[in-house]
Formats: structure tokens, sequence, C-alpha cells
């Protein structure tokens, strides 16, 4: 065991000790001098920190040297009253104080009780309590504020973990504080009874036992009391003293010595001011002239002297500053700063800032933690910190949200209206002001906070601004987390699974598969909306068939057939399937138009057979669609994948599946067929 393990026990059984064993009075002096010399270096502690937390121990040491001076009263006392004597700090700190006269001295040492018990430990342990009490009201707030910076992205992970373990500190030692304060009191108490003990019990002592003059049993065993008295209180005296100084010291980048000077000498006004009151104090009959003069004096040459420096100082800090802005700009960091895009933006006018500020009630922020929880759940994905800032370009009510840099997604909405919309079988019609939901492009209507209650009586779809804007935003995260999935964000998943899985990633990455392409693998699965939250089945899938082809495309079908249950659980309603499906003689014409070289897979068909298969299945689309249901195309795995590809552009939102990746229990429906006539 090393000595700063055992070092407290070392410090505080022998201060225990102190209460019981009787120490001579030489041990007492030198104990009497180490307690002021601890107690001096405390409150030079407490000025030289910029931070409360700085001196964290301090409620600790608190108690450690209360306990201390306790057990030294306790070792004098018993000195006191049983020798007459207790050493030679106690002897020359009474008969310093109270000199030749004994009444005079001993009113002073009751003055320094009072100061020391009334105004120092009073008003650290006020201070200590409302310390306290402010600190633990404001907590809510500073988490706020911290996950507010969090998710506009100012602050990362790391940097929020350490401001909230920092915020716990600070309520961890103000509460501290407000309990340590009350043993001072209590020490403070507790040495005016010893002092009343050793005058009382001294005086009784010294007429029985010592048969003294009751002259010299007041005088010896007052200096006495009086010596030990000032011994603990002093010590005592310095640091509540420092008590208070570390409660009330505000976070700041330089120590009290250097604020006390700077902001003292802030207003150079205030010193001939102050000297001219002094002046005109000195002018008054029977004042001391020379002194209040020469203050006056003082006065008014320090405050000519910070005025003068005060105005040749802002041209110099002038001159500084635009120096170190030209560097600034000289700087390549500084370019290559603005190279720097965001993942996810979103944007909004100034009358849509209420929203994302949580001092003013707003939730927005709220709701995009949980967007980015729900696209980990629902897609298996990190989404990216959705960076918020308001644009003054923008009108007031409008919010724009841009994908690496570039607007995506546009909407607009109306404030104190909610926005409604007919599910499809509402044949009662309300008022409002019609418009188009954002997100799926529904037509919907603006209505009054007064309409919102019968407008959901009659089974309207009604929903509030931040909740537009927060469907609007997943829905765009949803559609572009393709793009968002980088190579850094793979690697992560990939270390995720490699620490439960270690022989999964060892055997496939990156020995067969670079990142890169694991990476291609994923953004096909998350561009059909296929979650890839089973990364250790995407990844065996993977290394089952890299063996075979190294085509990404290739490798992405065969995952999906592994998939099949997470695509059917998706995509599949109940147990039955309403679906397209396409002729056997449209899929050989496909598949004899796909031709594979070196650089992958290809479809060769002809422009105008591909317009018309296009076309057909836009028919057959429709006519689901008029139906009610999701459109589905059913293919064959190996033309599925060109198929896909070949109605992207006009039909995005077409789920195509192969019966490969469809579970077997599941009934197929077909709707409608696509034929080539």
């Amino acid at each position: 065991m090393k000595i700063k393990d055992i070092f407290i026990a070392l410090v505080i059984i022998p201060i225990i000790l102190l209460i019981i064993i009787p120490l001579n009075s030489t041990f007492i002096d030198i104990l009497l001098s180490f307690n002021i010399a601890l107690s001096i270096t405390i409150l030079l502690i407490t000025l030289y920190v910029k931070e409360p937390l700085e001196f964290s121990i301090f409620p600790s040491l608190l108690l450690i040297t209360t306990l201390f001076r306790l057990a030294l009263n306790i070792s004098s006392t018993r000195l006191i009253l049983r020798d007459g004597y207790a050493g030679s700090v106690i002897a020359t700190f009474g008969s310093f104080v109270i000199g030749d006269n004994i009444v005079v001295g001993f009113i002073i040492f009751l003055i320094i009780i009072v100061v020391q018990f009334i105004v120092i430990t009073k008003g650290a342990e006020r201070v200590s309590e409302v310390g306290a009490r402010f600190t633990l009201d404001a907590m809510p707030g500073k988490q706020m504020a911290i996950d507010a910076d969090l998710n506009a992205g100012l602050i990362d992970e790391q940097e929020a973990k350490e401001r909230r373990r920092k915020i716990q500190r600070e309520a961890d030692f103000y509460g501290a504080m407000d309990g340590a304060s009350k043993f001072v009191k209590g020490d403070a108490i507790v040495g005016i009874i010893i002092t009343a003990i050793n005058v009382i019990g001294g005086m009784v002592i010294g007429s029985l036992k010592d048969n003294l003059e009751l002259t010299e049993v007041i005088k010896k065993y007052t200096l006495l009391t009086v010596g030990d008295g000032l011994v603990s209180q002093i010590p005592a005296l310095i640091i509540s003293t420092a008590m208070g100084i570390i409660v009330t010291r505000a976070a700041s980048d330089s120590n009290l010595g250097e604020d006390l000077l700077k902001q003292l000498s802030s207003q150079p006004i205030v010193l001939p001011i102050t000297g001219a009151t002094l002046f005109l104090f000195g002018s008054i009959k029977g004042m001391p002239h020379i002194p209040m003069y020469a203050l006056a004096a003082l006065f008014m040459y320090l405050g000519y002297t910070l005025s003068k420096s005060k105005v040749s100082l802002p041209d110099e800090e002038e001159e500084r500053i635009l120096e170190e802005q030209l560097e600034d700009i000289r700087k390549p960091e500084n370019v290559m700063s603005l190279l720097n895009v965001d993942p996810i933006e979103l944007e909004f006018g100034y009358g849509i800032i209420p929203l994302a500020d949580s001092s003013q009630g707003g939730d927005l922020l709220d709701r995009v933690v949980m967007i980015r929880r729900q696209c980990a759940l629902d897609l298996g994905i990190i989404v990216p910190i959705v960076r918020l800032r308001d644009n003054i370009q923008l009108k007031s009510n409008e919010y724009v949200i841009k994908i690496k840099g570039i607007e995506v997604a546009r909407g607009e909405v109306m404030f104190d209206h909610y926005l409604a919309m007919n599910p499809g079988d509402m044949e009662e019609e309300i008022p409002g002001i019609k418009t188009t939901e954002p997100a799926f492009g529904l037509p919907a209507l603006w209505i009054t906070e007064e309409q919102r209650d019968r407008a959901e009586m009659l089974g309207y779809t009604v929903v509030d601004i931040p909740s537009i804007i927060s469907t609007h935003l997943s829905e765009v995260i949803k559609k572009h987390c393709s793009e968002l999935l980088t190579r850094q964000e793979v690697q992560n998943l990939i270390d995720n699974v490699k620490s439960n899985y270690p022989v999964v990633v060892e055997e496939l990455v990156p020995k067969q598969m670079t990142v890169g392409e694991v990476q291609k693998v994923l953004a096909n699965l998350l561009r059909e909306n296929v979650p890839i939250r089973d990364m250790v089945t995407i990844l065996e899938t993977l290394a089952d068939y890299i063996g075979l082809t190294r085509d990404t495309d290739l490798l992405t079908e065969y995952v999906r057939q592994a998939l099949k249950r997470v695509i059917t659980d998706r995509f599949v309603e109940g147990n039955k399937l309403l679906s397209i499906t396409l002729d056997p003689e449209v899929e050989e014409t496909i598949t004899d138009a796909i031709q594979q070289t070196e650089q992958g897979i290809y479809l060769t068909l002809e422009p105008a057979v591909a317009r018309a298969l296009v076309t057909e299945i836009s028919k057959q689309v429709n006519k689901l669609v008029s139906m009610g249901a999701q459109p589905v195309l059913l293919t064959s795995a190996v033309v599925r994948m060109h198929i896909k590809k070949l109605t992207q552009q006009t039909m995005p939102s077409l789920i195509v599946l192969s019966y490969n990746e469809l579970d077997p229990a599941v009934e197929i429906q077909s709707i409608g067929v696509v034929r080539l006539s």
C-alpha cells in the first residue's frame, strides 16, 4: 500500500488521539503554530483559485481543521486547569492582547469572538446555504443548455459529458459546503463555552487548590483563557473567511487579486470624485486636515493616471486586435475551416426561433434528439448531429433542410395554427386555409386553436408546428440516409460489432473487403429502406459470398435474401401481400439484356422497350394505389436490381422485391401483371 493511500488515516487518527492523550506544553506550542500556518495556507489558496471546483476538497478539509482545532482546545484546556500553564504560544497571545489592563484586554477578546460568530461564521453559513440552493435550482437549465449545444453541433459528446460532470460536481460541492458550514458555526459556539469554562474553572481551581489571591487568580487564568481563545479563534476566523471567499467566488479566467485590481480600476472617474469628497471632509473644522488632504491628493493622482492610461490604451488595443485579425486571415487553417460542410442543417426564419429555444418553451431540440434515436432504432444508423441555425434571408415562418450544404427540402408554417389532414373518409369538411403537408405532399388545411377540438372529433389528423417540422426533417433524413452513411460511420458500426463478434469482423474486414466496399452495400440497403441494424447477419453474408463476386450490387442482393425476415416484416402487413408481378416473357427479355463486364453488371435494353416497360409498370402501380394498397412489384432475384434502377427516377417510392426476399409463410396475391404488347 502506498503512503498516499493511508495518508488521510495517518492524519485523522492522531487528531482523535489528541482529545484523549494528555500533551505537554512544548508539543502544544508546535501544534498551535502548525494550526495557524495551516489556516493561512487555506486562505491564500482560496484567493488564488479561479473557480471553486479547483479547491473541491475544501468542505472535507474544513471538517478536518475544525476537528483539529477542537482537539487542541481540549488539550490546552486540560493544561490550563491542571497546571495553570499551557505553553508559550498561549501565554504570549494572552499577554499581548491584555497588556497591563485586564478589563480592556478581555473586552477586546470578547469583541473578536462576537465578530467571528455573528459576522464571519453566520455570513459564511448563509452564503453557503444560498449558493447550494441556487446551484441545485440552476441544474435543469444548465443540463438543457448542454443538450441544446450538443444538438446544434457546437460541442461533441465528450465535451457534453465533461460539462455534465462539472455541473454535478458543482452541486455536490455547494451542498457539501452548506453542511460543512454548520460545523464551523458549532465550533464557534464551543469556543465561547470553553472560554467560559476556562475562566470559571480556573478561578475555582486557583482559589481552592493553589490558594492564590483572587486578583492573581483572575489575572492568571484570564490571561491564559484569552490566549487560548485567540490561538483557536484566529485560525477559525481565517478559515471562516476562506469559506466565505470560496462560496462567493465566481468562475473567472484570473485569480481574485487580478480581478480585484482590474475591476476596481475599470472606472477611473470614481477615484477623483472620492478625492474631492475627502478634500471636502478635510475642510470641516476639527477634522485631521493633513491626512485628509494627503489621501485626497493620492486618489486624484491615481484617477488622473488611470484616465490617461485608458485614453492611450484603446488605440493600442485596437491596433493589436486588427493585427490579430489580419494574422488570423492569413492563417491557412481559417481557409480550411470554410471547406467544412455540415451533414444535416435545419435553417429557419426568425419567427421559428422560439420553437428551438428551450428557455422560451420550445421543444424542437428535444424532437431532433428523438429523431436521431428513432433512426438508430428503425434503420440501424447513427444520424450525424443536426445543426440548427436561424437565417435572416428566409421568411419569418419558413424553414429549409440541407444535406451536405445543399437544400433538399423547404417548408412554410403558419403561426397560431394547426395543420389538419383528412384521412380520406371524412365527408364533413371544416373551414380553413388550404395548403400541402410538407413531408408527404398531402392536401391539408390550416385551422385555428378554436377549430382543433372539432377537427379531432370529426376524425381529422391534427398536428402542431413543431411536429410538422420534425416529421419533415425525419422523412428527409430517412430519404437521404444512404448519403449520410460515411466510411467513418461504417467503421464505427463495424467496431461495435467487433466488441461482441470479433471473429466475424476479423474474417471479413480488412482481409477480404475494405470499409468502402462494406459502405456501398450498406448504402444500397438504406437506399431501398432496408434497415442495417442486424450487422452481424450482413457481415456474415458478405463473408460467405465475397469469394464468388466482388460486385457490391450482387453482394447487396445476397444480403437482402439473408435479411428476408427483416424485409418481410417491413414491407408486408399481416401475412398477405398485394403486389404487381412481371410476365415471364418480360422477365426473359430483361434477363437476356443483362450483360456482365469487368466493371460490373449492366442492363442493355433498347430505349423504346425500356420506356414501354416503365409506362406499363406505372399503370399497374396507379391501379394498386387506387385500391389503397402500398405499391409493391415482385420479380425474380435475377432482375430485381435492374428493375429497381429502371424505375428509380420516375417512381422512387416503388418497392421492388424478389420472391427470395419474402418469408415462405407470406401469401402473395397478384393484382396486376406487367406485359409488353
